[in-house]
């Protein structure tokens, strides 16, 4: 890419992102699209707009943002999302104090060594002008190397020291969350897994009862034994969505009679897709309907509680939360596989079906998953290098002849070479998500925040791999097979050579990722869009009117490996080719923004782990400064300088900097402190309540009383009493 296609890229990214922005403070104000920019004020019970909409400053969104406090963020979309601005608040601090020293110490040094002939070309893979504020403008083995050594360092320090602050902030933050004096429900239970048979002809719940009440005898409460809801939960959605028909069918005919006092019902015909079969009045068959699925639910609610209960798995609630916690961090059988006990998760987060598998189960799907992904990231970067290398106008003119009389014209030109290789990697890995998170959830995991964690985690991997790795190695193994098959100890030094002719390519990619990203995020013009079509066309009920404008959660699994490649990208390329900090610090500055916006008025978690994803965030962000290292110690040994030893510690620092951190804060993540858990509740918690918040809804469904759930939950402990 030659330095006018870089700067049409980044002027054209900047237009789209200032177009996106104006368009979003003149549609944010009209009250018609309240759903789609304030829904979760909206949810709350909140007004959308202090002082109403068009007497409002049009950029104080920006004031509200960037004032707004963390309490702020935490009493809108919980602690996770507050945990996620620490994030890009760390890798914001580690780059902004990184580029005081790199970008006033480091340009000056490259451009100004005159050891290495450059020419303004691209021809042969020559510096262009960003190239020669690189690293790969300095001379093999000049003293001037010695300003990229302490470079490499000053880096290093800074991310250990911002790492630190935010291991020990969002620790703080995860204490004063369980330590809220409001009643939760999941801090009263625990899940029991790998429950052994029972012995003596007793049934799977007295002995989840009498094991745990010969434990705990002065605070067990009652059990409730895992069941396979899979038919049950097949006729609990089936009548749901005939109650949903019923409902939009009655709309419609409310609505004609409006205009029309004697229309008639609405009907349909009752075969494939309505089309064929016999026509039948709606209202009628629907409420026909309704009426033989309550008749059958009820009957197999009570098979499901009488004869399903043979699952491994049980939940078991305590009246204190202090023995809850207590409970999922002991072992309580001499053998692992046995009564394998942890927190519970939120109700809402619970994935039933994974509950009652085994523990050997659990280890072999694990172990086949990890076979998968490993298989999908090595023949993914099949593809995405072969894209890298086929989006360069020059292998693609290679590849394809006849495309060069069109491809010549400097204008097309321009264009293909500022947005295609971004562009289609970008929408290559938007394949992506929904298969880690399948997978994640075939391993059985139990909680949705488990597989978002899980999930996330693939993601990132894959993207290092594929994305950073995969594009770097593809495009110059791609251009110069011939010379590395001819000398194949060439590899390394041509592999080194294009480390600073690969940062353009990332410049663009970045500039794409925050300008044009953040910019469709900030507006919305995709859910708006999206949104009033359905109002008009295809909504009849308020609830499917709400369905629509639902806006869902921040997407962890896929937004915090996106924000990691950035950084990962940024941090390995500082030292390197330092302009590319400036480009770092705007991405998670505008993000920390933007999205500090989306959070307040827009987006609503789906679940809450109290900041749990924190220790694998941690994690991945010293992979990536390990990786940065790695790629120093390398691209230092190709250039022969003679005290690259120097920099081997600085690896063996970052694991141990990562093991101290683990030993020190990891173990609170993984389950809660009796220090914490044992501060005074603001009322004394009502236990059938909170037991009754476990029952899932196809097992509650049009049920008042609690006698039709005694097969399957046990009676509440006649010792137990209701203090914490």
């Amino acid at each position: 890419m030659d330095f006018l296609s870089f700067l049409t890229s980044l002027a054209t990214s900047f237009i789209i992102f200032v177009v996106l922005m104006l368009l979003f403070t003149w549609l944010s104000r009209k009250p018609g699209n309240a759903e789609v920019y304030y829904p979760n004020r909206i949810l709350k019970g909140m007004n959308p707009v202090e002082g109403g909409y068009m007497t409002r400053n049009p950029f104080a969104w920006i004031w509200e943002a960037m004032y707004s406090s963390e309490t702020d963020i935490i009493n809108m979309s919980g602690v996770d999302t507050a945990v996620y601005f620490v994030f890009l608040g760390t890798a914001l601090g580690i780059f902004v104090f990184s580029a005081l020293v790199l970008l006033p110490v480091l340009l000056p040094v490259a451009a100004t060594d005159h050891s290495i002939r450059a020419e303004n070309t691209t021809s042969n893979g020559t510096f262009t002008q960003l190239d020669k504020l690189s690293m790969g403008h300095v001379g093999n083995s000049v003293p001037r190397l010695w300003a990229f050594i302490v470079a490499t360092y000053w880096v290093s320090i800074v991310a250990y020291f911002f790492l630190w602050r935010a291991y020990k902030h969002v620790t703080e933050l995860r204490a004063k969350a369980l330590m809220s004096p409001e009643v939760r429900a999941d801090q009263f239970a625990i899940l029991v897994r790998d429950i052994p048979s029972a012995s003596g002809g007793q049934s799977k719940k007295e002995q989840v009862d009498s094991f745990f009440r010969a434990i705990y005898p002065d605070t067990f409460y009652r059990s409730m034994v895992v069941t396979d809801n899979k038919k049950v939960n097949k006729i609990y959605e089936e009548l749901e969505g005939y109650k949903k028909k019923l409902a939009r069918a009655e709309a419609i005919h409310a609505e004609s009679k409006k205009t029309n006092p004697d229309a008639l019902k609405p009907s349909h015909k009752t075969g494939f897709l309505g089309i064929i079969g016999e026509k039948v009045d709606s209202i009628e068959f629907y409420n026909d309907k309704i009426k033989e699925l309550i008749q059958q639910l009820e009957g197999e609610q009570k098979v499901t509680l009488k004869e399903k209960q043979q699952s491994s798995a049980a939940l078991v609630f305590f009246n204190s939360r202090v023995t809850a916690a207590s409970a999922s961090q002991n072992i309580h059988a001499p053998i692992v596989d046995t009564w394998t006990v942890i927190d519970a998760p939120e109700p809402r987060q619970l994935i039933w079906t994974n509950l009652s598998k085994k523990f050997y189960q659990r280890i072999v799907r694990q172990y086949v998953v990890y076979a998968v992904v490993f298989l999908t990231i090595f023949f993914y970067m099949i593809p995405i290098g072969f894209i890298s290398a086929l989006t360069t106008l020059d292998n693609l003119m290679k590849l394809l002849p006849f495309l060069k009389p069109v491809v010549k014209q400097k204008a097309i030109k321009t264009v293909l070479e500022a947005y295609l290789p971004q562009l289609a990697l970008i929408l290559f890995l938007a394949l992506l998500p929904k298969f880690l998170l399948f997978l994640s959830r075939a391993e059985g995991i139990p909680s949705e925040s488990h597989v978002t964690r899980a999930a996330s985690g693939k993601y990132f991997y894959f993207s290092v791999l594929n994305v950073f790795i995969g594009v770097t190695l593809g495009g110059t193994l791609f251009t110069s097979f011939k010379s590395i098959e001819n000398e194949p100890n060439s590899i390394f030094s041509v592999l080194a050579e294009s480390l600073p002719q690969n940062a353009t390519f990332f410049l663009t990619f970045v500039a794409l990722k925050f300008f044009v990203g953040y910019g469709l995020e900030l507006s919305r013009i995709v859910p708006l869009i999206i949104f009033h079509l359905k109002k008009k066309y295809l909504c009849k009920t308020e609830a499917e009117i709400k369905e629509a404008w639902a806006p869902g959660d921040l997407g962890y699994a896929t937004r915090f490996p996106s924000d990691m490649l950035t950084m990962t990208i940024v941090l390995c390329y500082s030292v390197i080719a330092p302009i590319i900090i400036p480009f770092g610090v705007v991405y998670f500055g505008l993000g920390w923004l933007l999205l500090r916006n989306q959070a307040l008025k827009v987006y609503v978690p789906s679940f809450e782990s109290y900041g749990r994803m924190w220790p694998h965030i941690h994690t991945r962000m010293l992979a990536t400064l390990i990786l940065y290292q790695v790629t120093m110690c390398g691209y230092f040994g190709v250039k022969k300088f003679k005290a690259t030893p120097v920099l081997f510690p600085l690896p063996i620092f970052s694991l141990i900097f990562g093991f101290i951190c683990q030993k020190k804060f990891r173990r609170f993540f993984v389950s809660p402190a009796l220090e914490v858990v044992s501060h005074e509740l603001k009322e004394v918690p009502n236990m059938e309540i909170v037991f009754r918040y476990f029952i899932p809804p196809c097992l509650s469904a049009g049920k008042s009383d609690e006698h039709q759930f005694e097969d399957a939950l046990s009676h509440a402990s006649k010792t137990g009493s209701s203090t914490v």
